[in-house]
C-alpha cells in the first residue's frame, strides 16, 4: 500500500484558463532550435557548424565540463544557425527541418536485463542524460556520481500546469519502461497526488510510491524528497521530470529519441485553452498561432505563472516545459482608487480584499509586482507556503549575507529555486526569492567545486 503524506501549509492558486482536456494540432514548422540554458549548470560546447546535416537524436551540444553529456536535436535537417549572445554566449542552435524525419539509430533495448551502468550509457549515448537533474544545487546530474535515490513527481500542481495523467494517455509502456530504467540505477521513488487515479501511476512496478495530499507545492519534487529522504551534505540525489521517464521509455523501446511532449496552452489571454503535442524546440508562434489577440499587451511565459521564464513569440518551447502560459501584462491597467475598493476580483493571501470569501473563485491575474522592493520583515510569511523542514526566511538572508557556513546550516543542499516560488509570490517585500536562492546555489558550488 502506498504512502500517504499529508501536508497542510501551501497555497492553491486558481488562475482563470486552464487548459481543456482535448489536443488541437500543431503544424509542422521549419525550424526548431535547443536552447542550453534550459539546462541548468551546463556549459555548452558545440559538435555541429552551421549547415551541417544532423539526425534526431544526434547532438548538438555537449557540456564542456563533463564532455559525455551530449543534447540530441529534437529533429532531423540542417544546422540552420547557432544564435549567441554577450560574449558569445550560445543562445540557441537552430535546426531546418527535414519534410521526412530521419532519426539516429541506439538500437532496441530489454530493459529487464540491463544493469544501472548500461541505462546510463544509453541515455548518454542518445543525448538524454541531461534530462536529469540533482540535490544539491537543482543542476544536470553529473553521469560519474552515484545517487543514493531518484525522484520522479507526476504531481504537477502550479497554477495552469497540465495535468500528467492527461499527458499519461496512451504512452503507459514507455513510462513504465522509463521508471524500470531508473530503477536500475538507484532506488526509485514515485510521487502522486492524492486526486490522481491512474493505474499507471498508483500501480507502478519498481519503485515506491508515494502519495502527497496537500496544496500546492506539494507536487514540487524537493518537497518530496525533504520528506521522503533528506539530502545531507555530501549526498546525491537524482530527480527527473515525468515527461522525461517517456523519453527514456520511447528511446529503450524503439531504439529512437522521440521528444514529443504534451504541453497544455493556458491563461486567461488564450482563446481556446487546450492541450498540443509538440517537440521539444517548436517555435512559441507556431504553438500559439490563432490564440492570442495581437493588439493585447500580453506576458507569454514558457513553463507556468510561477516559475517559468518569460518568452516572446520569436522563442522555443523549453526541454522541461508541459505548459505554455499567456497572462496579461497589466502595465496598461488603470485601477479607480486602488486599494481602497473591496476588489472583489483580486487574490489576497493575507484576506485584505473580500475575494477571500469566495475560495473556488479563478482570478485573472496580471504580471505586474504591485509594489517596490523593500526591507525583509521576518513575519513567517514563507512558513506558511513552504512545507519543508528548513527555515525560509532565515536561509534567504544567509544567502544575501553570502554566510555559506550558516547556508549549509539551514538545509541549502536541500532546495532549489522552485520551493520558494510560493514564497515569492506572497512575499511582501517582493524579493525575487528564486533568483537569490538561484546566486545562492551557484556560489556554493563553485565553492566547493
Amino acid at each position: 500500500m502506498a504512502n500517504v503524506i499529508k501536508l497542510r501549509k501551501g497555497l492553491n492558486i486558481q488562475l482563470a484558463g486552464k487548459a481543456a482536456e482535448r489536443k488541437t494540432r500543431v503544424g509542422r514548422c521549419e525550424e526548431y532550435a535547443l536552447v542550453p540554458d534550459d539546462f541548468t549548470g551546463v556549459t555548452p560546447k558545440l559538435v555541429v557548424r552551421e549547415g551541417d546535416e544532423v539526425k534526431a537524436g544526434d547532438a548538438l551540444f555537449i557540456d564542456k565540463n563533463c564532455p559525455e553529456v551530449r543534447f540530441a536535436s529534437p529533429v532531423s535537417g540542417k544546422v540552420a544557425a547557432v544564435v549567441r549572445g554577450e560574449r558569445r554566449k550560445v543562445l540557441c542552435v537552430k535546426v531546418k527541418a527535414d519534410s521526412e524525419q530521419k532519426f539516429a539509430e541506439f538500437g532496441q533495448k530489454d530493459v529487464a536485463s540491463l544493469k544501472g551502468e548500461d541505462v546510463k550509457a544509453a541515455l548518454l549515448e542518445a543525448g538524454l542524460f541531461g534530462y536529469i537533474n540533482q540535490l544539491p544545487y537543482a543542476v544536470v546530474a553529473n553521469p560519474a556520481d552515484q545517487p543514493k535515490a531518484i525522484f520522479v513527481s507526476a504531481l504537477r500542481d502550479k497554477p495552469l500546469a497540465g495535468d500528467f495523467e492527461f499527458e499519461l494517455k496512451d504512452n503507459e509502456a514507455a513510462w513504465q519502461t522509463g521508471l524500470t530504467a531508473l530503477s536500475k540505477m538507484a532506488k526509485t521513488y514515485l510521487g502522486v497526488g492524492a486526486k490522481q487515479t491512474a493505474s499507471a501511476l498508483l500501480n507502478a512496478k519498481d519503485v515506491e510510491v508515494n502519495i502527497f495530499d496537500g496544496p500546492c507545492p506539494a507536487g514540487n519534487v524537493g518537497v518530496q524528497v525533504n520528506h521522503i529522504d533528506p539530502v545531507n551534505k555530501g549526498e546525491v540525489v537524482w530527480i527527473v521530470e515525468p515527461t522525461a521517464v517517456i523519453f527514456f521509455g520511447r528511446l529503450l523501446l524503439t531504439g529512437r529519441v522521440d521528444l514529443t511532449r504534451t504541453v497544455a496552452v493556458a491563461g486567461s489571454e488564450v482563446r481556446d485553452p487546450a492541450y498540443v503535442d509538440a517537440l521539444v524546440g517548436t517555435p512559441l508562434k507556431a504553438i500559439l498561432d490563432g490564440q492570442i489577440d495581437e493588439g493585447k499587451n500580453v506576458r507569454i511565459i514558457n513553463g507556468n505563472p510561477l516559475t517559468g521564464s518569460r518568452d516572446s513569440l520569436e522563442g522555443f518551447l523549453g526541454a522541461h516545459s508541459s505548459v505554455v502560459s499567456v497572462i496579461p501584462e497589466g502595465d496598461d491597467a488603470a485601477e479607480m482608487l486602488g486599494w481602497i475598493m473591496p476588489r472583489f476580483n483580486q487574490l489576497s493571501v493575507n484576506r485584505s480584499y473580500f475575494s477571500w470569501l469566495f475560495p473556488k473563485r479563478e482570478y485573472r491575474l496580471d504580471a505586474r509586482v504591485k509594489g517596490g522592493e523593500r526591507h525583509m520583515i521576518m513575519s513567517g510569511e514563507y512558513d506558511r507556503v513552504l512545507p519543508m523542514d528548513i527555515y525560509g526566511e532565515y536561509l534567504i538572508k544567509a544567502i544575501i549575507a553570502g554566510d555559506i557556513d550558516r547556508q549549509e546550516q539551514l538545509g541549502i543542499y536541500e532546495v532549489s529555486p522552485e520551493d520558494f516560488a510560493l514564497a515569492e509570490f506572497v512575499d511582501s517585500s517582493k524579493l525575487e526569492l528564486q533568483k537569490i536562492v538561484r546566486e545562492g546555489l551557484n556560489t556554493l558550488r563553485k565553492e566547493n567545486n
